[in-house]
């Protein structure tokens, strides 16, 4: 009896534990990315302004100019890329409810097929597909997910897609613009609370990664670091030149 328990005790530990990372990132993910986004494009973009030797004026116009071009970019299009991606399934979708619904013993022997390709005997394969193709709608959904990889009760909508990434990049930033709109008059406060920033964008990335979160971080301030050295580089070499 207690070898029993002790086995039992094991499997259920076991099933509590045998848990996998997120891979696909869920909503972490994209959220980080366009924070991150949207703070290396306005960091690089407002030094490679300041290298010019502008004004503090100048600099917060670039800023927060960079910050609403760029979210409202990112918005539009992630639409667009998001309606069209829904729009070809949709369309896919309804070919293969036309599919079933004209052809239905096709449609039935080719889920079989599927399912003796992948290994099952054929006549449970048979009977599998019989059953599963009597309720035309779970029909679709299986051929979906099978033929297609979608599942048609989880499309992504393109609103969601358009608010979030134009959410998340205008928070990115606004990181460089916030020391100069809370009264800093030189360009370090800005340097290093984007820094910080990236930092901890590549710290939480390391959630849905294998790396560590101190890797992560300091990779992506190595990047982001570079994007704005090199742009400081180039507006100083332009703002000389055009001076």
């Amino acid at each position: 009896m207690a070898i029993i328990e002790t086995e039992a005790t094991l499997h259920e530990a076991h099933r509590d534990n045998h848990t996998h990372r997120d891979v696909s990132g869920g909503w972490l993910r994209p959220a980080v990315f366009g924070a991150m986004d949207g703070l290396v494009s306005n960091l690089a973009l407002m030094t490679g302004v300041a290298g010019g030797a502008v004004s503090h004026r100048t600099i917060v116009i670039t800023g927060l100019a960079g910050l609403a071009a760029g979210a409202f970019s990112m918005a539009a299009g992630e639409y667009t890329s998001v309606a069209s991606q829904r729009e070809l399934v949709e369309a896919e979708l309804d070919v293969e409810r036309r599919e079933l619904r004209k052809y239905p013993k096709d449609e039935e022997r080719e889920l079989a097929e599927l399912y003796q390709a992948r290994g099952v005997e054929p006549d449970l394969a048979r009977e599998v597909a019989r059953q599963l193709s009597k309720d035309p709608e779970q029909a679709l959904e299986i051929h979906a997910r099978e033929e297609l990889g979608i599942d048609p009760g989880d499309l992504p909508s393109p609103s969601v897609a358009a608010v979030s990434s134009f959410g998340s990049f205008a928070l990115g930033a606004l990181l460089p613009v916030l020391p100069y709109l809370l009264g800093a008059s030189a360009l370090w406060p800005a340097l290093l609370l984007a820094f910080l920033g990236l930092f901890a964008c590549g710290a939480i990335v390391a959630r849905v990664t294998a790396k560590s979160w101190w890797y992560s971080g300091l990779r992506q301030l190595a990047l982001g670091g570079a994007a704005a050295g090199v742009t400081y580089a180039l507006g100083t070499l332009f703002g000389t030149a055009v001076g």
